[in-house]
């Protein structure tokens, strides 16, 4: 017997959605992963109409990193053409307050890198803004 195995079956939460937040679930999910979704935008511009303006991120090895970073990175990733493979799953919302929302969702790239994932989203009179995201790499997948 795996002397880990009934405490990490205790370890997982239960990933619901409240009822009333389904539909929020729906329209985040499709905006998820955010950056990849090319119908949302993929310029500069359109990301930060997507951002709050004080966005920020922890990256999955645990650095910090701030908006403008983050736009610079996505204006160079976006100068060329690249092949983007991913897969989200086990989405889950919860409310956090007033228009504000956490997503989580696990997500595998290139078919190899493990991730969970949480971004939190705020409904404004623009549309929807992401405040944080945090990606976290999955050691025991």
């Amino acid at each position: 017997m795996n002397e880990r195995g009934p405490w990490l079956q205790e370890m997982e939460p239960s990933l619901t959605t409240a009822v009333e937040s389904q539909d929020v679930l729906a329209e985040l999910t499709r905006r998820e992963p955010i950056f990849h979704r090319s119908e949302f935008g993929t310029t500069r511009a359109d990301f930060e109409r997507m951002t709050a303006e004080d966005f920020w991120e922890t990256g999955a090895l645990g650095r910090r990193y701030s908006r403008q970073l983050v736009l610079d990175e996505l204006e160079k990733r976006f100068a060329a053409p690249h092949e983007d493979v991913w897969e989200a799953s086990e989405f889950q919302c919860r409310r956090l307050g007033e228009d504000t929302y956490l997503l989580t969702y696990t997500l595998l790239q290139d078919h190899v890198r493990l991730t969970r994932r949480a971004t939190i989203w705020r409904k404004t009179p623009d549309g929807w803004k992401i405040v944080y995201h945090q990606g976290t790499i999955v050691q025991d997948a």
